[in-house]
């Protein structure tokens, strides 16, 4: 197979925020979207992000955070609760695990 034909435009998708605690604060559950895909720059950044830099992942996953319609959810007038943020967080990091 040649390299070239793993090659793709990077494609959103749903994830979903389904911890119990979390459901049961908010009443149901909560699901974003994200591209599939990433630029290596972003992949090594979030890499390189760890538990003593939380600042940091956080800034490199807020534009991984997308509405369906591919816009970012968190920007100057707009942010999560903290729990959310987390979660989201923790959901991206495991897809992009996969």
């Amino acid at each position: 197979m040649e390299l070239a034909q793993l090659a793709a435009k990077p494609q959103l998708i749903e994830l979903t925020i389904d911890d119990k605690a979390l459901v049961k604060k908010y009443g149901e559950i909560v699901t974003f979207h994200t591209l599939d895909r990433l630029p290596l720059e972003t992949f090594m950044q979030l890499a390189d992000a760890n538990q003593e830099h939380v600042g940091e992942m956080i800034e490199v996953v807020k534009p991984l955070m997308l509405t369906k319609e591919g816009k970012p959810i968190i920007n100057k007038d707009n942010v999560l609760p903290t729990d959310i943020l987390i979660a989201a967080i923790t959901v991206i990091v495991e897809q992009l695990g996969k």
